[in-house]
């Protein structure tokens, strides 16, 4: 054999050997990701969130695999059968980044399903909602996206700015509802345009973020902030973005009144009455950056009340050596037993669930989830039912009967009541979204 062949045959070997292991590879990837597509058709609409999320044209869909690689969650999309195809639903929170790279239009963004309806207020481009000087921007209008709702907040600060609208003598100029992204991000802008609001947070300043397990990243990419100046992070932990917000308020002093629930809001005149407990004032403008979370859902079972109830995770360490019970089946649920597990100190955690799997968890929080479970670390109490609550124990009811565990904490994570009735008693317009943009 002479040196020619030699040379040819080394770089068949060279290039040869590693293009069939990529494609080997790449075989075993897809027929993973084709039996996660198969599983999660199989559960229906269920495990599709209702937020904004991706819909894929599969007749106009070429397989390029540009929407897999955008997406900054890197589990929601995969190829198979040569198209794309959302394997994990419920990991996505509405980037659009994949619909940004598809190099054929295939993409857009909806609300709702088909069969699972999302009532969201009828908004302006700029946010305004059906009653002239009420806004409303972030979660409640459908974006729970943190950098997104950011932007919202900026954009209707600049719509009530070009409005016109200011408050009579005594009067404010806006009132925000809602001190998480959002209402941070339309509050440094209206205050940057030099008017005079006031800002009211049910909570903490900072909104529900301030309560995700800790180490979780809430998002990627960079905020432009008014008035405070633009943050470049590849990444932001729940603690990275906490810090942010504790940076804004001690630099800017906005005027933040927490702890206050808004009740009402009425018309009176050119101006919006804002009542909530022991707070009331009036304003020419109303923005709403409320969650759509709303009040926390209550089960309703006999010893709720007590003292050892809660209905959210601060600091896991506050149930160091507690036995403790999570109750609930999507994400919210599963990060809480994660946190108490990794950082809790607890005696032990159980996470109960009325169905027989997590079908609305993400993958990468399953995953998490499942490795902590094959430690001993948290207990799956799948397919029961919370049924009583006593000062040391819970009742559980299954298909089986009625259980006794021993328990000192209950953590409730079930959702919350959209404050869908708030808005109505406004007078703003609601429209339902089944799959549409």
């Amino acid at each position: 054999m002479n040196l020619t062949w030699l040379i040819l045959l080394g770089l068949v070997v060279a290039v040869g050997i590693p293009y069939i292991a990529w494609t080997r590879m790449e075989a075993r990837s897809h027929a993973k990701a084709a039996t996660v597509h198969e599983e999660t058709e199989a559960l229906g609409d269920e495990v599709v969130p209702v937020s904004i999320h991706p819909e894929i044209d599969l007749d106009a869909c070429i397989g390029s695999g540009a929407c897999v690689r955008a997406c900054p969650e890197d589990e929601v999309l995969a190829i198979t059968d040569g198209r794309a195809r959302l394997v994990h639903p419920m990991s996505c929170i509405g980037h659009s980044a994949c619909m940004s790279a598809c190099p054929v239009g295939a993409i857009k963004l909806v609300f709702g399903t088909a069969t699972r309806g999302i009532e969201l207020p009828k908004l302006s481009a700029g946010f305004e909602t059906t009653r002239p000087g009420i806004y409303v921007v972030g979660e409640l209008g459908g974006m729970g996206l943190i950098r997104n709702a950011v932007e919202q907040g900026r954009q209707a600060a600049e719509a009530i700015a070009k409005s016109g609208r200011r408050g009579g003598a005594g009067d404010l100029d806006a009132i925000i509802v809602g001190a998480g992204p959002s209402g941070i991000a339309a509050a440094l802008a209206l205050v940057a345009r030099g008017m005079k609001i006031v800002v009211l947070e049910q909570d903490k300043f900072g909104g529900t973020i301030t309560h995700y397990p800790r180490a979780k990243v809430v998002m990627t990419g960079s905020l432009e902030l008014p008035g405070y100046g633009t943050v470049r992070r590849a990444t932001m932990s729940k603690e990275d973005l906490v810090e942010l917000w504790t940076d804004i308020r001690t630099r800017t002093n906005l005027p933040v009144h927490e702890g206050v629930r808004v009740e009402t809001i009425e018309t009176e005149g050119n101006a919006f009455r804002v009542r909530g407990g022991s707070f009331h004032d009036r304003a020419a403008n109303v923005v709403l950056a409320l969650g759509r979370r709303g009040a926390p859902k209550q089960l309703g079972v006999p010893g709720e009340q007590l003292a050892k109830v809660v209905y959210r995770v601060i600091e896991p360490e506050l149930f160091a050596a507690k036995r403790v019970l999570v109750v609930g089946g999507g994400n919210a649920a599963a990060d809480c037993a994660i946190a108490l597990a990794e950082h809790g100190g607890c005696s032990s955690v159980a996470l109960s669930y009325r169905r027989t799997e997590l079908a609305r968890v993400r993958a990468s929080v399953c995953d998490r989830l499942e490795a902590l479970v094959a430690r001993g670390r948290v207990r799956m109490l799948l397919g029961t039912e919370l049924a009583a609550i006593t000062e040391h124990h819970v009742m559980l009811r299954s298909k089986t009967g009625i259980d006794q565990l021993d328990n000192d904490h209950v953590v409730v994570q079930i959702g919350g009541t959209a404050p869908s009735q708030l808005l109505r008693s406004i007078g703003i317009e609601l429209v339902e979204k089944r799959g549409e943009a």
